[in-house]
């Protein structure tokens, strides 16, 4: 005669424990593992980021120095990394890895190809705004600026968009998205991320509801490169070739804030076409961008088998 089972059968467990524990699996419900890890991951962020008011000249009353980007994209790098592997580990019970961080041999192309369309995509906004005079050309950073400050510039504003890229595709595309997919479905998991992706930003200068409508759909366009390839590559070339090339080679605004920018040129047109001082992601001059990168996103991924949710999932050993 076989044993009988030592618990009761998911079916007759009480409410109380249904609340609180997946039917599927002895971890938390999906709901509890994200607000557990965004308490986390904003705990950690904000003890990281306390000391950079104690460094001198980091804050101005001028506006947010590129210094002041590189600490807080630094910190918010570390602590989203860190309780995402907490979360990811001992609430999800997967490896870290299995948020779409598995290295194979397209990574590297990923990466590359996913940082290069952006520069395709702004660069048709940039030159659409010119074309019918939304904004006026006005020189180089190198006309105004040395040699050495023009280089300093690019590398630093790199640095500060690659942890950007990382730490919010890892946020957004990553833990939040592929955790709300296990609790809702993919239709809403991406509805949803995209919009908590959008309100993260609402503290970002010059934001509002064009700006945070703008953002839910970029949220959609960066969402797509996961789904095409079951990894998290893509979408962080993607999320980090827009802010270099938007705001460090085309001179836009990204999200309100003004980087180094290679080239100068001032908006003139309709806050409604171009964003404003958010920039193009609050105007609709963004809808034939993102007509262009989904194409070329296609193109790139058309030999791999598009992916209709995550990855099969790897448990933490």
């Amino acid at each position: 005669m076989s044993p009988e089972p030592s618990g009761p059968p998911p079916s007759v467990q009480s409410p109380l424990v249904r609340l609180f524990v997946s039917p599927d699996e002895p971890r938390p419900r999906a709901g509890w593992r994200l607000l557990s890890h965004g308490a986390t991951a904003l705990y950690l962020v904000g003890c990281l980021s306390l000391p950079l008011i104690f460094v001198p000249g980091i804050l101005t009353g001028g506006g947010i120095t590129m210094e002041a980007m590189l600490g807080s994209a630094a910190a918010g790098a570390i602590g989203i990394t860190a309780a995402s592997y907490l979360a990811r580990r001992f609430l999800d019970r997967r490896s870290f890895r299995s948020l779409g961080f598995a290295f194979d041999r397209f990574t590297v192309p990923d990466l590359i190809v996913g940082f290069l369309i952006p520069a395709a995509q702004l660069g048709l906004v940039l030159l659409l705004e010119l074309l019918v005079g939304w904004t006026h050309w006005q020189g180089w950073a190198w006309e105004v600026s040395s040699g050495a400050a023009v280089a300093g510039g690019l590398g630093l504003s790199l640095l500060v968009f690659v942890l950007v890229g990382y730490q919010e595709e890892l946020l957004s595309r990553g833990y939040q998205l592929q955790n709300l997919i296990d609790g809702s479905g993919l239709r809403w998991a991406l509805f949803l991320s995209s919009a908590s992706f959008a309100l993260l930003h609402l503290a970002n200068p010059g934001s509002g509801l064009a700006s945070t409508i703008g953002l839910l759909a970029a949220g959609y366009f960066l969402a797509f490169g996961w789904l095409r390839t079951g990894r998290l590559w893509l979408s962080i070339g993607l999320h980090i070739g827009w802010n270099f090339f938007e705001g460090t080679i085309y001179g836009f605004q990204v999200s309100g804030l003004e980087p180094f920018a290679l080239m100068r040129h001032s908006g003139v047109g309709p806050a409604w076409a171009t964003g404003g001082a958010f920039g193009p992601e609050a105007g609709a001059v963004m809808l034939p961008a993102y007509v262009v990168g989904v194409f070329l996103i296609l193109a790139y991924t058309r030999r791999r088998r598009p992916s209709s949710g995550p990855p099969d999932p790897e448990t933490a050993s």
